[in-house]
């Protein structure tokens, strides 16, 4: 089994002080005992609106901001996964991506955000070059395999199902997830949905207000939130349990029953919803 935790905060434009507070969350979770703290999307740098600050506050995977989350894994001697936002040579663009650290402070994983968030006025693609589908981020701890995706990936069942394929337990999904008319409730539902329908555990760790929305959460392979932070800074903790996920898989072996098999490609075009057809 592996402690986890979930960290929640707000990030904004001063990276020295981003760090300060991952530090004291980090603090916290080795304290508690976590083997493995996760971080939002976006904890090195955020702003409510994506401007030109994010290409001018991106770093390298191996820069300043990282190298101190590395060295902050290996003083607690715990997991850290976070997101920052990567420089991309020769892109007009960077990549919003995923770092994580062992309790040694090696890479243990990496991934660049593949969906990005053009929907509810947002325009992430105009700043944020895609990831490669075909890169999956998966990475094992003390005797689970966890995968990892970011904040709008939540939205499509696709990329969970290819990570479960690649026998992942616990599916950790940092996210800056925004505001607005349903979103807490899309949070929440997506969460235990995919959940449920891939029988892995799900750490999603938010960024709270004014950046995000909170409620971040641990969900369980039968879709039950057994730990969570409301609205406010701060982490939670509990254990997970391969035998929990072994145990649900035999009760419901929805995965052994597929017909369908996922693979990434290019989306078929949507028909015309004007018109006469």
């Amino acid at each position: 089994m592996v402690c986890v935790a979930v960290g929640q905060f707000s990030a904004g434009t001063d990276k020295q002080a981003n760090l300060t507070a991952l530090a004291a969350l980090t603090e916290q979770a080795a304290a508690a005992g976590a083997g493995l703290v996760a971080f939002p999307e976006y904890s090195m740098y955020a702003t409510r609106a994506l401007d030109a600050g994010i290409l001018d506050s991106a770093e390298p995977v191996d820069g300043p901001f990282a190298t101190k989350v590395a060295e902050l894994a290996a003083r607690y001697r715990i997991r850290v996964l976070y997101g920052m936002n990567e420089t991309l040579p020769g892109e007009r663009r960077v990549s919003n991506t995923l770092l994580a650290f062992g309790p040694d402070g090696d890479l243990l994983a990496s991934y660049r955000k593949v969906h990005l968030f053009d929907a509810f006025g947002y325009a992430e693609s105009d700043w944020v070059a895609p990831g490669d589908p075909d890169q999956l981020c998966t990475f094992d701890a003390d005797g689970l395999r966890f995968g990892a995706m970011t904040c709008y990936d939540l939205r499509f069942p696709e990329l969970a199902r290819r990570l479960a394929d690649a026998g992942v337990q616990a599916l950790v999904v940092p996210a800056q997830w925004a505001t607005g008319p349903q979103k807490e409730d899309h949070w929440r539902l997506l969460a235990r949905a995919r959940a449920v329908e891939n029988t892995v555990y799900l750490l999603a760790a938010d960024q709270c207000a004014p950046t995000g929305a909170g409620n971040s959460v641990v969900v369980d392979p039968m879709g039950v939130p057994v730990a969570g932070v409301a609205e406010a800074a701060g982490i939670a903790v509990t254990v997970l349990e391969p035998e929990r996920v072994a145990a649900v898989r035999r009760r419901l072996p929805s995965l052994q029953h597929r017909r369908f098999r996922v693979e990434p490609g290019d989306p078929a075009p949507l028909p015309d919803a004007g018109g006469d057809a």
